[in-house]
């Protein structure tokens, strides 16, 4: 903090610190100031001038709260502390005038605007606007622009606010929209009418206060007050973003953001936010039987029948997909070990330690990373693998940090210092040493897909090592959602999947991104008729991760609970339900019977996951080196957008998909 200040707001005397704003220290005291264009996160603008207060003995006129600071106001004659009203008859008179002009363009077509029922100038003209309007003249009109698929823009509504501006060109990190004019003619615009090209565009449409951008895919389907809320967890990528799911009947119509400073803060990546189509499309609704080459439908208790014959005996291992919940892995390996077989979460191949913890979730946090001096990303391109993680090293950036890439080159949405691509850049790096200074904070940021090659196991040393040399904060930046709780409950083996093929059964639990060659026998376990369910001799539908509740572990090692907010189709079912039925038909006890006696038991062995978004601190233990292999680093996100089989049954995910490829490929020579 700064120098310290009193402030009197409302006949309500607050100390804060000088440096904060007056519309910051008017919340500290429970008083919400009407605004549009100022937003926490993003830089002061201070044009809409909603957020006008009265400071008594400063300037004779109104004040905008968002551009003043607190060390700015004038003390009293004898040195009281400065007055400030927000509720006085100025203020009132102001803020109703300062209504009136943003009102004088606007169409007022509330009925058939999407923001309706969320709409803050709905909510402030209620307190401030007048029944009537001295504007005569005709409104202006603007052309809308073409954003691209998922935004949709009606630019006469716009106030020109500039949140818009702001958010992609501070976080995003494109400088593809802009305010051009002044007055009457100020408008906002897109340069070259370009699309936006940002996987984290869809946050414009929350951050805008009136009805000038809404979501495209999600027009004119329902109402706010239609639709029911479910507070729950992302599983698009391992950060674990808090999310709000919103449904209409059984149908899911959209997914918004929660606030979670610690993770995602109030950002949530495209994929996430639009991938709710795929939920609907190429679902699993019933069991299936292969017969004579061809999936033909069954009964459950048939298919389950089946099942059981097939694993009996056998040589079987369990592989846990990428969106699995740690529940559902718990239960997978209950079953699967009780007859004598082993259970694999790593199935990119990736060299993650068993038995330490350290090695495959460090001992860094993500928010660690807004104190950090210098960041180093090695072997990992989070504008792909954690859009809203790069959103947060971009921000950091902007402060000054600097930021280190080992790794191919790629655009980040910053300019960083590029260190080399291959492993003798890392073992370069390792040798000479940071030279971190004992006032620096330091995060090394290493990529899961850095560990997939023959010498994982050996980067994974070096970068522990290079870590603890240079007394840094080490960070594995994992992809899949259900990787750390898996690894968290012992679901590895020490061959991992390089002995796939030697197991006569493969039980599939939604593991979509592994080809399983021909030759053993496969029981799929899923949501999607995606890869998994292609290769399969029997398949079990099941429930997508809105369809039941669970705990995911995040990449920095954070439980965090997932809550239903629908139902499966058909006959599908809960994952853990199917995989109690299936012991009950190999006369196999697995001790629960219900979700809360599985997490009882889960519990029970592993408390730390009862600990819900809570995190727990890991022993460090440096994994041993090895020898590095050849070659460059290999990013494992080819297509950001068709990374599950959900995102890959989305229609608008293929589009985007495919203009993303389209935009890449059509490079001119002056780019």
């Amino acid at each position: 903090m700064t120098e310290v200040k009193k402030i009197i707001i409302d006949d309500q005397e607050i100390e804060v610190d000088g440096a904060m704003t007056v519309i910051q220290a008017c919340e500290l005291v429970g008083i919400e100031v009407p605004r549009f264009c100022y937003h926490e996160r993003l830089s002061i603008a201070g044009n809409c001038r909603m957020c006008l207060v009265e400071v008594v003995g400063g300037p004779p006129k109104p004040t905008a709260s968002c551009a003043m600071q607190v060390r700015d106001l004038r003390p009293g004659p004898d040195g009281q502390p400065p007055v400030v009203r927000t509720n006085s008859k100025m203020v009132k008179k102001a803020r109703e005038g300062v209504m009136e002009f943003l009102l004088i363009n606007h169409p007022l077509d509330c009925p058939i605007c999407d923001q309706g029922g969320e709409c803050d100038l709905q909510d402030q003209a209620m307190a401030f606007g007048v029944d009537f309007s001295r504007f005569k003249e005709a409104k202006r009109a603007v052309d809308d622009l073409d954003l691209g698929p998922l935004v949709s823009t009606n630019m006469t509504r716009c106030i020109s606010c500039t949140r818009c501006v702001r958010f992609t060109s501070e976080v995003a990190g494109i400088n593809q929209m802009g305010q051009t004019g002044r007055g009457e003619d100020a408008e906002i615009t897109n340069y070259l009418n370009e699309t936006l090209n940002s996987n984290l565009q869809g946050n414009i449409i929350d951050l805008c206060p009136v009805g000038a951008l809404t979501s495209k895919p999600y027009a004119f389907t329902a109402r706010p007050w239609e639709l029911s809320n479910t507070e729950t967890i992302d599983v698009m990528d391992a950060l674990g973003s808090n999310i709000r799911v919103d449904t209409k009947g059984r149908e899911v119509m959209r997914i918004l953001p929660r606030n979670h400073d610690g993770i995602n803060e109030e950002w949530i990546s495209d994929k996430t936010r639009f991938v709710w189509d795929g939920l609907r499309r190429q679902r699993l609704d019933k069991p299936y039987l292969r017969k004579d080459g061809k999936l033909v439908a069954v009964s459950w208790a048939e298919a389950l029948k089946f099942a059981s014959e097939s694993i009996s005996g056998k040589k079987i291992m369990g592989l846990v997909g990428d969106l699995a919940s740690t529940e559902t892995a718990y239960a997978l390996k209950k079953l699967i070990t009780s007859v004598g077989g082993f259970v694999e979460c790593r199935t990119d191949g990736a060299k993650l330690p068993i038995d330490n913890r350290s090695g495959y979730v460090g001992n860094a946090k993500i928010d660690d990373l807004d104190l950090a001096d210098e960041i180093f990303l090695i072997g990992s391109n989070p504008r792909d693998e954690a859009p809203v993680l790069n959103a947060r090293i971009r921000r950091v950036w902007s402060k000054g940090t600097n930021v280190y890439l080992l790794g191919p080159k790629v655009d980040l949405t910053y300019d960083y210092s590029h260190l080399g691509s291959d492993r003798s850049a890392l073992k370069k790096l390792v040798t000479s040493r940071l030279k971190v200074g004992e006032e620096k904070n330091v995060v090394v940021i290493l990529g899961v897909g850095a560990l997939t090659g023959k010498d994982g196991s050996a980067v994974l040393g070096h970068v522990m090592k290079l870590a603890s040399a240079s007394n840094c904060k080490f960070l594995l930046l994992h992809n899949a959602a259900s990787r750390v709780g898996a690894m968290d409950i012992g679901a590895a083996t020490p061959n991992g999947i390089s002995d796939l093929m030697s197991y006569e059964v493969i039980f599939n639990l939604g593991s979509d991104e592994l080809e399983i060659p021909t030759g053993p026998f496969v029981i799929y376990q899923g949501s999607h008729g995606d890869i998994g369910a292609h290769r399969a001799d029997i398949i079990l539908p099941a429930a997508a991760y809105t369809e039941e509740s669970g705990i995911f572990v995040n990449t920095e090692g954070r439980p965090q609970l997932a809550n239903r907010s629908g139902f499966a189709p058909g006959d599908a079912r809960e994952n853990w339900a199917i995989l109690r039925a299936l012991a009950q038909n190999l006369d196999v006890t697995l001790n629960f019977d219900t979700l809360a006696q599985l997490r009882e038991g889960l519990f029970s062995e592993y408390p730390h996951l009862k600990n819900i978004d809570a995190l727990s601190e890991s022993d460090w233990c440096p994994e041993l080196g090895g020898d590095l292999g050849k070659g460059d680093f290999i990013y494992p996100i080819k297509d950001f957008y068709l990374t599950n089989p959900i995102a890959r049954a989305s229609v608008l995910m293929s589009e985007l998909s495919a203009l993303a490829k389209a935009r890449n490929s059509n490079r001119i020579a002056a780019e």
